[in-house]
Formats: C-alpha cells, structure tokens, sequence
C-alpha cells in the first residue's frame, strides 16, 4: 500500500509513497509517522543531527543516559559497539532503571551524552529535572532534550487550573501535557547552567530534503553543553 519513493526515513533507510498520519484531534499531521520503524519528524530530525553534525557513531567511546527511550532508537543505540548506553524512566519497560526524573538515584558527572525527548511538558517541575540532568553530565557533556514547541508564543504556556485531560489536549495539545513551551524555551536550560546552541534545520537543509524525509520546516532542534 505504501510502496514508493517519494518520502525516506533515514533511520531505518525505507522508502515510501507515504508515511503514516499521527497525533490528537489538536495536534493531527498528516504524513509523518514512518510505517516501518514509527520515526516522527523530530525523532528524523535528531538522527539526521547525530549522523552528520556529532560524533556520537563515530568517537571511540561514549557513556549515554537516555531517559524515555524511544523504541525507533533503542535497538540502534544498544548495538552500537562505541557507546556505554544506559536507559531510564518511570514505568517503560525498555529501561535499564526505574525512577523519577526529579531525583536520579545517579552520582554527578557521569554522562557524555543525554537524550531526554518530550518528557519537560509532562513533568511537574522541569528546572528540577534539567538540574538533575546537568547534574550527572560531565563538564563537556552535551543533551538533546526536544519537547512540543509552539513557535508562535514567546513565553511558555502553564495554568494550574487546567487539569481535565480534555482540557490539556486543547491547552496543551496533548491529554497529558501540563504545559506548552514557547520560543523561551532555551531559556529554562540556560537557568540550570546549560550553554545552549541552535541547530536550525532550514539552514543545514534544502526544500527537496526536508520534503523527503518529512521534516518541519523552521524546527529547531537545541544542543545543551555543560561547559
């Protein structure tokens, strides 16, 4: 039914005439979830980040925490013969650890490499869980923690108010979201002492790319050093 050529995952390498259609009633895209290994755009996007602007398949070693890991990585990263690879999170059964992101049960200075991909907009406290990410990096270590931005709001949207699971999907665009960050967003790694880069795809790819793999256009995919 898919069979084609017109979109590519570079994850798993397939070709498709189409990906899949994804997301809540506020939030729905069409196009965008891949039928083989279920990348989404952002998960592209990061790999495409990790295979051409990183050394992270090509340095001789690398300790990584990878919090909420994502099954269209976890196979790949666990292989990879360069990386000391251990994942955590509260309840998911591809993790090596349970516990909460507020309070790692890590001591500091362990990690070169974080992933931690849309778990703040769930969190209660997401200043608390970056300082506890920067907390058990190494000073030269470096993050990707991406969550849902709404790129037309400057500030980061929170009302406590807001609790129903309706409500949040509407709000927040997603049932269990508990807050919508804006463009301020690298503003809250910065709190924790995090230098923050931007990786702007639009510069590092041209249109017939981000239309083949299926990106979004002005994403903006944020680096945090711990210098």
């Amino acid at each position: 039914m898919y069979r084609g050529n017109k979109v590519t995952c570079p994850v798993c390498e397939k070709s498709f005439s189409s990906f899949l259609s994804y997301g809540s009633s506020v939030a729905h895209r069409e196009n965008v979830l891949c039928p083989y290994d279920l990348t989404l755009e952002r998960h592209r996007l990061m790999w495409l980040y990790l295979k051409n602007e990183s050394n992270f398949f090509t340095a001789a070693h690398l300790k990584v925490l990878h919090i909420a890991p994502e099954q269209c990585f976890y196979s790949k990263f666990k292989a990879q013969k360069n990386l000391d690879y251990l994942t955590g999170d509260l309840e998911s059964p591809l993790a090596d650890m349970h516990f909460d992101l507020h309070h790692i049960p890590l001591e500091d200075n362990q990690f070169d490499v974080v992933f931690c991909n849309h778990v703040m907009e769930h969190v209660n406290d997401p200043i608390q869980c970056m300082s506890e990410l920067f907390r058990v990096m190494k000073t030269g270590g470096w993050a990707i923690m991406q969550v849902p931005q709404d790129l037309s709001r400057e500030t980061t949207y929170e009302d406590a108010s807001i609790t129903s699971p309706e409500d949040r999907e509407k709000h927040f665009w997603q049932k269990d979201h508990v807050r919508l960050f804006g463009t301020d967003y690298p503003q809250w790694l910065e709190k924790v002492g995090f230098t923050v880069e931007s990786f702007d795809l639009s510069s590092h790819f041209d249109q017939q790319t981000i239309d083949k793999f299926r990106l979004v256009p002005g994403e903006i995919l944020y680096i945090a050093r711990k210098k």
